[in-house]
């Protein structure tokens, strides 16, 4: 049986969603993953939210209250990601980097595991080391050790951006197998976030997908980047250069979606001053990240130090500092049209 069979074989199960659901992450992809979550569950569902940043957490009621005017599905604040788990079937983390993943779930007294975890599901869609989410998987599934109420742990980091978030059309990378039981729950979950789900194996598999899609990524935007500043100099048109290219063996997603020239891509963060989007500095995270799951496996990369030095020097620059990461492009000296 192929992957898709079995897929689609479990996917025609009956699943039932968990009644109550807590979200740690309220940052610039948590925010609206969990805002298309609570918008796309049924009203009977209750939602438990937690940031370090009170503010975001009252924003998001406050948005949630002004779009749903009957006041069904109940959001409630809490203080600490204990308190999230204790009132929870389902628990979903997405944090910035693997230090603050661990301070979710192991810090004493306040984070997850000083919950009662028995029977519930948690799932971390932040995008950190696979030593971490190991470490943070093993210790939950540990914390609940009756065979009839284990507590579940997935790596599920996601691609697509906040535009994706904002659009639900987020792939989400799995670290289970399509035949796993809880896989029908997840890709039900993950579908009111997502257009694409990827069961890729088992624990952690998800993250490695999601590095080695990073590093590919930051590459392809940078060469991108470079492509488009030359044709520009030599005289092209930048969107008849880009469409030329989608139409070529050089056709790619940072182009046709996210292309680094000012008004090629008008949703794009590069047509918008390159704020919002997937800033520098997380690009240089996920790259470091790569390059050293790399080296841990023995793995040659040719293009490594380069593509992250382009980027390290960006972030140095006080003009592209804390901006998408395709500002790369303003970084090489690119040609900037003015955007109507």
């Amino acid at each position: 049986m192929s992957e898709s069979q079995a897929t689609s074989q479990i996917l025609s199960k009956e699943v039932e969603l968990p009644l109550r659901f807590g979200w740690v992450g309220l940052g610039q992809m948590g925010y609206p993953m969990a805002t298309q979550l609570r918008r796309k569950l049924p009203s009977d569902r209750k939602m438990v939210v937690f940031d370090l940043d009170r503010e975001a957490c009252e924003r998001f009621v406050r948005d949630w209250e002004s779009e749903n005017e009957k006041g069904v599905g109940e959001i409630r604040i809490v203080m600490s990601s204990r308190e999230v788990a204790e009132d929870v079937d389902c628990f979903i983390s997405i944090v910035p980097e693997g230090s603050h993943v661990k301070a979710v779930y192991l810090t004493p007294e306040i984070g997850v595991l000083a919950a009662d975890t028995a029977g519930k599901l948690f799932i971390d869609c932040s995008t950190i080391d696979t030593s971490t989410s190991l470490l943070v998987g093993s210790a939950v599934q540990s914390s609940s050790p009756s065979p009839s109420a284990p507590a579940l742990f997935f790596d599920a980091p996601v691609s697509g951006g906040i535009l994706g978030a904002q659009n639900a059309t987020l792939t989400f990378m799995v670290g289970c197998s399509s035949t796993n039981p809880s896989f029908p729950l997840l890709h039900i979950l993950f579908s009111l976030m997502g257009s694409s789900i990827c069961p890729v194996g088992g624990p952690s598999l998800g993250l490695a997908a999601k590095l080695s899609n990073n590093y590919l990524s930051a590459l392809i935007a940078l060469a991108t980047s470079e492509a488009m500043n030359l044709g520009m100099r030599l005289g092209l048109d930048p969107h008849v250069l880009s469409a030329c290219i989608k139409e070529s063996s050089g056709s790619n997603y940072t182009n046709t979606k996210y292309n680094p020239v000012p008004g090629v891509c008008p949703d794009a963060a590069a047509s918008k001053g390159y704020e919002g989007g997937f800033k520098v500095k997380l690009m240089i995270k996920d790259m470091s990240l790569a390059i050293k799951s790399a080296e841990e496996v023995d793995a040659k990369l040719v293009l490594s130090e380069a593509g992250l030095g382009a980027y390290e020097a960006a972030q140095e620059d006080p003009r592209c500092r804390d901006r998408d990461s395709r500002v790369v492009y303003r970084w090489l000296g690119g040609i900037e049209p003015e955007v109507p």
